[in-house]
């Protein structure tokens, strides 16, 4: 046994005994199922056990105890690795859980997956996402600092707390990690503490086939502050003095920290170690066996987890049950210096908007042309001062994407040269990094107690497409404010107008697309999706308009995704006009013209597909008669999305085809996106119908 220090603490037999168990766990849950990742995890092993039996602050009782630290696991293949120390630790995994690894209905699928399993805090998918994740819960974690304790010296705060992340070559490969990374040493995130894997293995061998870059500088470029722990003389982790680095990296409060960290795959297997078939593969009966020999267990035992080492881990039960006594008496201390910000406090944690917010949305002036996109801005600005927990920003285009809340009060450092620079300001810039940015955002509000938005041009959804999915899959409530949303941009021409995007997006379950007509359909969606953030928690985008479009009357029914913007002169419509967007002025303008005609035209806005059709079938069937057949869909955008609301007789105006440079008026002229043009489409409906 070594003796226990302040800076080196004791490292006993039971410790060791300990991460072997894991090691083996690990091993022989991939064999069992016959598929997984075992060699990272067992090579992890002391690093994640050091991470949750040493230096984090966790309670495994209560796994969602607001002052906890959190940890991401960003090279989630290796979810092993986390559901070990979970499982040692006293979460709700049982050895029963480990033993039905990656099979069905399972609390340990093949990656960790939020909401699913109790401890996970994120579900980081593809690699680098988890980067960017932990990057964006060290944010959200300053802001909420400056919601509710701005004064307190640095760690005294009860809202001062770590964010700490394993991360993997892979993940550092990932482009998206290099744009978190940059952001998060541009912001100073102290808070924030990255133990790099540098095992030199991937699927395709040792990583000198595709990375050789130094990767401790790269990051000192960056701003962060750097280690590196070189292996034990067995070539195994160097606990103590990995102990010793990342406690080091956590008194580093002016910088995010990476400690680099030379690991073996597969240690101590003795002959699947160092091998990229470790990395993928079950190891076989004989190597397990092997390794438990070298390890000291019987290789005649699978999932053997000694009484001595279980009652050891789960000490971690009672490190918690004091570490949350001790935060519970500085929130009480705190709550009776800050009565005011403690009731926000509540409230925000209680996801409830505040009294009268709904007062402070701006209606527009009907008749006016508004584009959408000036709108949301009007929206924020004015809901800015009573909704604190909003904050957002944009990536590089906040003047065109009208993101800003407040001009004044930048999201950066103390010593930012920039006048405006606040650690705790309301407006985030992003920087040119969309895809980093949504991934971020998907951290922020996995942490919790904010609200987040972030911008860019429409057609940048495909840079952030697999953190838009992300968002969906975890049932994110975050904003996306994605504006020139169409041809409609006009002269930047066809690699900035989108086409395919409404569609595309729209394909992703869970994600909700709202495409507003006008100014006062912009500010009912805004209500509705902060009305949604606690009861229906889901991502949205919203796309926005360049250009002006008319303003109507508001109707509260827009939050319901579809609804009778103008009905027909005829008990029942002859025909039924669906538009989004800036495309509903031409549903509305083809509507006097069949009027005039004599044909009953009724106009349906559905600023959100997926809105709609959470409404009851009743109400659908009032907005959408299932006996008329004749129906025409207008968008400026691919016309998948409307097959299934216009029926065989229906007409579809779309945009099959990329756009052009040119002014919006001549570009919507050119392609048919004209009152002449939708006229005739129901007229060709009419007749369809009719047989």
């Amino acid at each position: 046994m070594s003796t226990q220090t302040p800076d080196r603490p004791e490292w006993t037999d039971l410790d060791r005994r300990a991460v072997d168990t894991a090691r083996l766990l690990a091993a022989d849950a991939v064999q069992k199922v016959g598929n997984g990742h075992p060699g990272t995890a067992m090579s992890l092993a002391p690093a994640a056990y050091t991470i949750f039996q040493k230096v984090m602050r966790h309670d495994p009782a209560d796994p969602e105890w607001a002052g906890r630290d959190r940890f991401v696991l960003s090279p989630g293949h290796t979810s092993l690795t986390l559901y070990t120390q979970l499982y040692l630790a006293g979460y709700e995994l049982g050895l029963d859980d480990l033993k039905a690894f990656r099979t069905h209905g399972s609390r340990t699928p093949g990656h960790p997956e939020y909401g699913h399993t109790a401890g996970v805090e994120t579900t980081t998918g593809p690699l680098g996402q988890g980067v960017a994740n932990a990057v964006g819960m060290a944010m959200a974690a300053r802001y909420e600092r400056g919601l509710f304790d701005p004064d307190a010296p640095a760690g005294a705060s009860p809202f001062d707390h770590t964010v700490w992340a394993i991360v993997s070559d892979g993940d550092l490969e990932e482009g998206v990690s290099a744009e978190a990374s940059s952001l998060a040493g541009h912001q100073k995130l102290g808070n924030l503490v990255f133990l790099y894997d540098d095992n030199h293995i991937s699927i395709e061998g040792d990583t000198a086939t595709a990375f050789s870059e130094d990767v401790l500088k790269r990051y000192e470029a960056y701003g962060w502050h750097t280690q590196r722990v070189e292996p034990a003389e067995s070539g195994d982790i160097d606990a103590p003095a990995l102990y010793e680095a990342l406690r080091a990296a956590q008194a580093e409060t002016g910088r995010p920290s990476i400690v680099a960290l030379r690991t073996i795959i597969a240690w101590p297997a003795p002959n699947a170690q160092n091998t990229e078939a470790s990395h993928g593969s079950a190891l076989g009966d004989e190597e397990i066996a092997a390794t438990k020999r070298v390890l000291g267990f019987d290789p005649e035992q699978t999932f053997e987890v000694s009484d001595e080492v279980l009652a050891h881990t789960r000490r971690a039960l009672d490190r918690g049950a004091e570490a949350h006594a001790a935060w519970d008496r500085r929130i009480a201390e705190w709550r009776l210096a800050r009565p005011e910000r403690a009731a926000e406090f509540d409230r925000i944690s209680r996801g409830e908007l505040p009294t009268g917010w709904e007062e402070k949305l701006p209606v527009f002036e009907p008749g006016k042309a508004v584009a959408t996109r000036a709108a949301s801005g009007k929206v924020l600005q004015a809901l800015g001062p009573v909704v604190p927990e909003l904050w957002g920003g944009s990536a590089d285009l906040a003047g065109s994407n009208n993101t800003t809340i407040d001009k004044s009060s930048s999201f950066l450092p103390e010593d930012n040269p920039l006048p405006e620079a606040d650690p705790y300001g309301r407006t985030v810039h992003f920087g040119i990094r969309e895809f980093s940015m949504a991934a971020e955002m998907n951290g922020i509000a996995l942490h919790g107690n904010t609200r987040i938005y972030g911008g860019t041009f429409l057609v940048f959804s495909d840079y952030m497409r697999n953190a838009v999915r992300m968002s969906a899959l975890m049932q994110l409530p975050v904003t996306y404010v994605w504006t020139h949303d169409s041809i409609g941009l006009g002269e930047d021409g066809p690699t900035h107008q989108p086409v395919e995007h409404l569609a595309s997006l729209r394909a992703i379950p869970g994600l909700n697309i709202v495409r507003p007509a006008d100014a006062n359909e912009t500010a009912i969606a805004w209500a509705e999706i902060l009305k949604r953030h606690s009861t229906h928690p889901a991502p949205h985008g919203l796309a926005l308009t360049r250009q002006g479009v008319p303003t109507y009357e508001p109707n509260a029914d827009a939050a319901r995704g579809g609804y009778v913007l103008f009905d027909s002169s005829t008990p029942v419509p002859d025909v039924v006009l669906i538009a989004t967007g800036s495309e509903v002025q031409l549903a509305v303008a083809a509507r006097e013209r069949l009027e005039a005609e004599g044909i009953g035209a009724r106009v349906v806005s559905m600023p959100s597909v997926e809105w709609f059709e959470e409404q009851s079938p009743e109400y659908r069937d009032s907005v959408l008669p299932p006996s008329v057949k004749a129906r025409v869909a207008v968008e400026a955008g691919v016309g998948l999305t409307w097959y299934r609301f216009v029926g065989d007789a229906g007409r579809i105006v779309s945009l099959e085809h990329f756009g052009a440079s040119a002014d919006a008026k001549t570009l919507f002229a050119e392609f048919g996106f004209t009152a002449e043009n939708v006229t005739a489409a129901a007229r060709e409906s009419l007749a369809a119908a009719r047989g």
